[in-house]
C-alpha cells in the first residue's frame, strides 16, 4: 500500500532533531517576548528592531511549520497515534505566548510617527512592507491590553463554549431511518446515493431529527453572532462583514462586483437545475433532496497509476513546470493516496514552505471524482511551489485566494477528460462540475443572504427557531428561484453547516465563490493568451501572500472592482450549462 514519506521532517517521534526543534521554538518565543517588552520609539533604532523581529518570526514560522506538519500529517493517516496528538497539542500550546508578542508589536507600530518614512528609505524592510501596513490597519481596531486579555478569556466561556456545545450536539445527532437510529453524517451522505427512494427517505429523516437540537443550536447561534456584533462594534468596524473583509484582504467593491455578476447569472443555474429535475422526472423544479443525485449510468474508473499518468500528461500540456511538479510529487512519495483504517476522510494538501515540499492526503478509490481531487490537491501544492523563495511571513495567503491554483488544475483535468470522452461520459463529467458549481455559487449565495439577515436581526434581539428557519427558506428561494421545488427546501441548513458557529469565521461563504470564479476567470485568460499567460500566472501565485486581493488581480491586468471579470468566469460555467441543457 502506497504511503507518503515524511523523513524530510523527522525520522520518528524519537528523532533528536524533533526535541531540539521544540526547544528552539521555546527559545524563539522567549526572545520575541523579550524583544517586544521594551520596544524603542527612537527613529534610529526602529529599522533594526523591525528586522530583528521579523528575523525571529521567520525562524519561528519555519520551525512551527515542520513540527505542526509532522504531528498533523501523522495523525491524519492514523487517528490513534497518541504521539502525533501530543505533538499537535504541544504546538498549539505555543499560541498564547506568540499572541502576546504579536499584540505588543502591533500596538508599537501604531505609535511610530516615522514608520512611513522608514519604510520608504529602507530597502531591507521592503519584503515586510505589506505585513507592516497590514499590522497598522489591524492596530486601528485593537482594544486596550486589558480589554484584549479580557476578551480572549471571556471567549473561552462565551463563543468558544457555544461552538463546542454545537459540535457536541451535531456530532451526537442521529436520525430515524427505517426504524434504525443512524448518525446524521451518514444520513446526509445518502443524498449522493443512486437509489432515489433512499435519497428522499434520508431527507425526511434528516429534517425530522433536527427538532431534537434546534433549540440548542438557535441559542448557540444567537450567542455567537451576538458576541461578534459586540466585538465588531467595540473594535470600531462598521459591521461584522467589514471585519471579515479586512481579514480576507478583500475590499467591499470587489465583493459587490462579484455579487452583481452572480445575481445576473442565477437564471442559468436555475436552467441547469430544471433540466436535472426533468431528467429525474420532476415538473416543479428540483427537490432539495435530489440536488446531488447522480445522472447517467457511466462509470469512469482509473487505477492510481492511470490517474497519475493522466494528470501528469495533461498538466504538462498546460505547462512543463506544472507537469514536472506533479510528476515529482508522485515519484517522491509526497502523496498518501489510499483509504485505510484510522485514516481521516476527504483530501487535503499541506504545503511545507520551510522544506520546499508538499504532502497530499487522498482517499483514492478509482472514480473520476478521485482523479479530479488529486488534481485539485496538486494545484494547492503547485501554489506552494510558486511561493518558494518568499519570506515565511509572506507565504500565507487569505481564504479567497486559497482555491485559485487547485480549481485551475481541476479545470485542466476536467476539460482534458471531456475532450476524449463519449457524449454520455462528457455529460456525466459536466454534470458533476455543474453540481459542484451550483453549490459554490448558488448555495453559497443563499448562505450569504441568510447570514446578512441573521446579523441584521440579531442587532436587536435573538432569533427564534422559527425565525431562523424562515430566514433560511427566504434565502434559498431568492437564490435558487424556480430551480428548486419550493415545497422541498432545507429550513435547517443553519443547523448542519458548522461555519456559522465560529466567532472567528463570519461570512465563511463568499471566499468559496470568489475562489471558483477567480480560477475560472484565469483559465479563460489562459485560453485566450496561451503560453504568454504562464509566467503571469506563476507570478500571481507567488504574490498571494503579501498583497491585497485587488493588487493580486492587477498582476494579470484585472480590475477586481469590474463585474466583467466575474462575468467572464461565469460564461465558462454557462457554456457547460448550455451543453447539459441541450443534451
Amino acid at each position: 500500500m502506497k504511503q507518503w514519506n515524511l523523513d524530510v521532517l523527522y525520522s520518528s517521534f524519537d528523532d533528536p532533531s524533533l526535541a531540539e526543534d521544540l526547544s528552539n521554538a521555546d527559545t524563539l518565543i522567549e526572545q520575541l517576548n523579550r524583544l517586544t517588552e521594551t520596544l524603542p520609539l527612537e527613529a534610529d533604532q526602529i529599522e533594526g528592531t523591525l528586522l530583528n523581529y521579523y528575523d525571529l518570526v521567520n525562524q519561528l514560522i519555519s520551525i512551527m511549520d515542520v513540527l505542526g506538519n509532522y504531528g498533523y500529517l501523522n495523525y491524519s493517516v492514523d487517528t490513534k497515534n497518541t504521539d502525533a496528538l501530543k505533538l499537535i497539542e504541544k504546538v498549539e500550546s505555543f499560541s498564547p505566548a506568540v499572541t502576546v508578542s504579536d499584540v505588543r508589536f502591533t500596538k508599537w507600530l501604531n505609535q511610530l510617527d516615522s514608520i512611513t518614512d522608514i519604510l520608504k528609505s529602507s530597502q531591507a524592510l521592503t519584503p515586510y512592507e505589506f505585513q507592516i501596513n497590514e499590522a497598522l490597519a489591524k492596530a486601528k481596531h485593537m482594544l486596550s491590553d486589558e480589554e484584549e486579555t479580557l476578551l480572549a478569556e471571556l471567549q473561552n466561556t462565551g463563543s468558544n463554549a457555544w461552538s463546542k456545545l454545537q459540535d457536541s450536539a451535531i456530532s451526537g445527532l442521529t436520525a430515524n431511518y427505517d426504524g434504525e437510529e443512524i448518525p446524521i453524517t451518514i444520513i446526509r451522505n445518502y443524498a449522493f446515493d443512486p437509489d432515489a427512494e433512499k435519497r428522499r427517505k434520508a431527507y425526511d429523516a434528516e429534517l425530522a431529527c433536527y427538532d431534537k437540537i434546534s433549540g440548542t443550536s438557535a441559542s448557540a447561534l444567537n450567542a455567537i453572532k451576538g458576541e461578534v456584533i459586540t466585538v465588531a462594534k467595540r473594535r470600531d468596524y462598521s459591521s461584522p462583514l467589514e471585519m471579515t473583509l479586512q481579514a480576507s484582504r478583500m475590499d467591499h467593491q470587489t465583493l459587490e462586483a462579484m455579487m452583481v455578476a452572480i445575481k445576473e447569472y442565477l437564471p442559468h443555474f436555475r436552467a441547469y437545475m430544471k433540466k436535472k429535475a426533468q431528467i429525474l422526472g420532476y415538473k416543479n423544479g428540483l427537490p432539495f433532496y435530489d440536488m446531488f443525485a447522480p445522472i447517467g449510468d457511466v462509470n469512469l474508473s482509473y487505477t492510481y497509476d492511470e490517474a497519475r499518468d493522466f494528470i501528469v500528461k495533461n498538466f504538462t500540456s498546460y505547462s512543463h513546470r506544472l507537469g514536472k511538479f506533479a510528476n515529482h510529487a508522485f515519484t517522491n512519495d509526497w502523496i498518501d493516496p489510499e483509504p485505510r483504517e484510522g485514516k481521516v476522510a476527504g483530501a487535503f494538501c499541506s504545503n511545507i514552505h520551510s522544506k520546499g515540499e508538499s504532502r497530499i492526503m487522498a482517499n483514492f478509490t478509482g472514480s473520476f471524482n478521485d482523479v479530479s481531487t488529486l488534481a485539485h490537491e496538486l494545484g494547492h501544492g503547485y501554489h506552494g511551489d510558486c511561493l518558494l523563495g518568499v519570506q515565511p511571513v509572506n507565504s500565507d495567503y487569505p481564504m479567497p485566494l486559497a482555491e485559485t491554483a487547485s480549481i485551475f488544475c481541476e479545470t485542466i483535468v476536467a476539460n482534458a477528460a471531456k475532450s476524449t470522452a463519449s457524449k454520455e461520459e462528457a455529460l456525466v463529467i459536466t454534470e458533476n462540475e455543474l453540481m459542484s458549481a451550483n453549490q459554490v455559487i448558488v448555495d453559497i449565495y443563499s448562505r450569504y443572504l441568510f447570514e446578512t439577515k441573521l446579523f441584521e436581526g440579531r442587532k436587536s434581539a435573538s432569533l427564534s427557531v422559527d425565525e431562523l428557519k424562515d430566514a433560511m427558506l427566504e434565502a434559498q428561494k431568492e437564490a435558487y428561484g424556480d430551480g428548486l421545488d419550493p415545497e422541498y427546501l432545507h429550513p435547517y441548513m443553519w443547523v448542519c453547516k458548522p461555519h456559522y458557529y465560529s466567532a472567528g469565521y463570519n461570512f465563511y461563504n463568499f471566499p468559496y465563490a470568489f475562489g471558483l470564479l477567480f480560477a475560472k476567470g484565469l483559465y479563460a485568460m489562459y485560453q485566450e493568451e496561451g503560453e504568454s499567460f504562464l509566467p503571469k500566472y506563476d507570478a500571481l501565485l507567488k504574490a498571494t501572500g503579501n498583497n491585497s486581493i485587488h493588487d493580486v488581480l492587477a498582476i494579470v491586468g484585472v480590475d477586481s472592482h469590474d463585474p466583467d471579470f466575474f462575468r467572464n468566469s461565469l460564461e465558462l460555467i454557462k457554456k457547460d450549462i448550455e451543453f447539459f441543457v441541450g443534451a
